[in-house]
């Protein structure tokens, strides 16, 4: 009797004994604890403030003449920006589908903007092996299609950045812009 006794004078009158607060104690301890762990972790997957500030590069075309081409970096990638000519326009222009080893997005006026077909902007990074491609100094080879050349295993693509000759199987890309005036645009 005495044991009984015992446990009803340590127990709180609605059942609730030290060691239930304990394990209470120790549960919340442990979450926090893993918590504390987890956190760095998680946060370490997240983009850097470098990354960040350059999620949008806001670039001023008024400097670049017809026919020139440059590159900037948005994310990490390179981004070929070209001016092109009237001939390079009405060349694209003319290509047909069925000369193309990837018809995607193969059309001239569907790699620009409505209205600023002078102006094509594409991911400079080769579909084959991640190579950068030449051809925005003037200087670069640019192949036979006059647009951009990789010199590592040969891929040429034209004005437009549809791929034409080599082992790439994929046009350029294109990243995501906007004009926000006739001589300014954003990518990103």
């Amino acid at each position: 009797m005495a044991d009984s006794s015992a446990a009803a004078h340590h127990a709180a009158p609605d059942g609730v004994t030290k060691r239930d607060l304990l394990q209470l104690i120790a549960g919340a301890g442990a979450a926090i604890g893993a918590g504390a762990i987890a956190w760095p972790l998680i946060d370490s997957m997240n983009p850097s403030k470098d990354v960040l500030a350059l999620s949008s590069v806001d670039v001023d075309l008024a400097p670049v003449v017809e026919g020139q081409g440059i590159t900037i970096v948005w994310q990490g990638k390179p981004i070929f920006v070209r001016h092109r000519t009237a001939t390079e326009i009405k060349e694209a222009q003319d290509v047909k589908l069925s000369q193309l080893i990837d018809p995607t997005l193969g059309l001239d006026k569907e790699r620009v903007k409505p209205g600023h077909d002078q102006w094509i902007i594409l991911i400079g990074i080769c579909t084959h092996l991640g190579c950068v491609p030449l051809g925005n100094k003037p200087s670069d080879p640019r192949g036979e299609w006059g647009g951009w050349f990789c010199p590592c295993h040969g891929s040429q693509y034209d004005t437009s950045g549809r791929v034409r000759h080599g082992p790439a199987p994929l046009n350029l890309a294109l990243p995501p812009y906007a004009f926000e005036s006739d001589t300014k645009i954003k990518v990103g």
